[in-house]
């Protein structure tokens, strides 16, 4: 499994050899992989929770004799909880690369799940908002080490439908905020001051199974090969193989050669590999990121403003709204996710995104012209974001796979980062001041912008993305500690 190349100097430790990432991109899908996927996966349906749910009892913390807040407040608390992820991101993707896939995924996660039961135990605006900002701080930290660990530990052939069904597991999240927080909201259900609480209690309930499932899941062996660690990595992979059904692997798998390296890698070394060796994946996932993040939060942040204003759809009934829509973004990945694999990442990456972009000027025409109502503008929005789903899955798909593996959890924070920054912050700040304005025909300019974002980004994809589907990691992106 190892040889090393003595000739070198000691100072710059033994050169490695492996088949560490041929032995699991060989793998057939196992209940290990079933594991991976529940366990780790649940991070999207935790965040789709978490945003459905701050929307969905607004107006319960309005009337919560406790706290009382103002739209004001309730905009700001939304605010820290993206803050909170944004910098959880960037600090927990560090850590990630430096000290591991699954110590980092366990230590998020107890964040999260602390952190939200806090924020069901809230006394006022202030500790409201800081237990906010901890909960997105863990969901943010979440999203770069899971997304690293999945991509390292999933079959390079099954490696795009199985990323864009994790990320797609969003909605399942947003399904249940809706309508847990329908049904906890209920008027004359419960006291105003409990209902609320109760349904922050969903988060930590789902959190606390999972972190018991997150046992069982290992160490990454690919990020245990580039700190030299190959005894532990093919300790952990001949368990894996095992749990797969699959014997020992052939003596003649291909293998790469690395240089051991247990130090992490500094900044002035990531700027160089970003800027000098990949400037076009840097563009190319900084464009996807800001067009998908602007697309999303620009709509679904303001999904129940539109309804209330333009259709008069009562705030407690805005949950049943959200159902259908949430359907339709979870479908998109399920079904499309394998024509990522097959037909290619560049064909389904910019058709999904022009779809989307396509779809949207569509329904803003429908929508300044006053041809809908709020079911049919409902039905139109699941249609748009069947594709914008797949679309959005995929920019975190070619982040992941697009860099170096000994960077790839900090580079998927600095998107994630710089795309909640952009598009979360942006996004809902322009289209609620539009929502506000009461004119569709500024609503419609809002909604055309967005879809110009997206046929950007679809153009970009056609120029610079990658044909990576099939292909292993370390061919996409050869590993800072590989050696020719």
């Amino acid at each position: 499994m190892i040889t090393a190349a003595p000739s070198l100097p000691s100072s710059e430790g033994p050169i490695l050899e492996t088949d560490i990432p041929s032995r699991l991109d060989r793998l057939h899908w196992g209940r290990f992989h079933t594991l991976v996927i529940a366990a780790l996966g649940i991070t999207w349906v935790l965040d789709g929770l978490e945003v459905t749910l701050a929307g969905a009892v607004s107006g319960a913390l309005q009337a919560s004799p406790r706290l009382h807040l103002s739209d004001d407040r309730i905009g700001l608390a939304a605010s820290a909880y993206l803050i909170g992820a944004v910098g959880g991101a960037l600090y927990f993707g560090w850590l990630t690369d430096r000290l591991g896939r699954k110590r980092l995924f366990n230590i998020t996660l107890l964040l999260y799940l602390v952190s939200t039961v806090l924020s069901a135990c809230a006394v006022d605006f202030w500790s409201f908002a800081l237990f906010r900002a901890l909960t997105g701080a863990g969901i943010g930290g979440e999203y770069a080490a899971i997304n690293s660990a999945i991509q390292e530990l999933i079959p390079a052939r099954l490696r795009g439908r199985t990323d864009l069904l994790v990320n797609g597991s969003f909605w399942l999240g947003a399904a249940a905020g809706a309508g847990g927080a329908v049904w906890l909201l209920q008027p004359g259900f419960l006291p105003p001051d409990i209902g609320w609480r109760l349904a922050f209690g969903i988060g930590a309930i789902l959190g606390l199974v999972v972190l018991l499932l997150r046992h069982w899941v290992p160490e990454s062996p690919r990020w245990l090969m580039t700190k030299g660690r190959l005894d532990e990595a093919n300790e952990i992979l001949r368990d894996i193989e095992a749990r797969c059904g699959q014997g020992d692997p052939p003596a003649d798998m291909p293998r790469i050669r690395i240089r051991a390296r247990p130090d992490a890698i500094g900044f002035v070394e990531l700027a160089r590999s970003l800027m000098r060796d990949h400037p076009r994946r840097v563009a190319l996932g900084l464009v996807l990121m800001i067009a998908q993040a602007f697309f999303y939060n620009a709509i679904f942040f303001t999904y129940p403003l539109v309804l209330g204003r333009f259709y008069a759809v009562p705030a407690d009934r805005i949950g049943l709204y959200v159902l259908p829509f949430a359907i339709g973004n979870f479908l998109g990945p399920v079904l499309l996710g394998r024509l990522f694999d097959t037909v290619g990442r560049k064909a389904m990456i910019a058709g999904t995104f022009a779809m989307s972009g396509l779809l949207l000027i569509l329904l803003a025409w429908l929508f300044v012209t006053d041809r809908l109502d709020a079911e049919s503008q409902t039905i139109g929005w699941s249609v748009i974001f069947f594709f914008a789903s797949a679309a959005a899955s995929s920019a975190y798909l070619t982040v992941a796979e697009s860099f170096p593996l000994e960077i790839r959890a900090l580079v998927i924070a600095l998107a994630y980062a710089v795309g909640t920054a952009v598009g979360g912050v942006a996004g809902p700040a322009l289209f609620g001041h539009l929502i506000g304005t009461g004119a569709r025909i500024q609503v419609g300019g809002g909604y055309v912008f967005a879809a110009s974002l997206m046929l950007i980004a679809a153009g970009v994809e056609l120029w610079l993305g990658l044909n990576s589907e099939g292909r292993s990691l370390e061919d996409i992106a050869k590993p800072l500690a590989g050696v020719d």
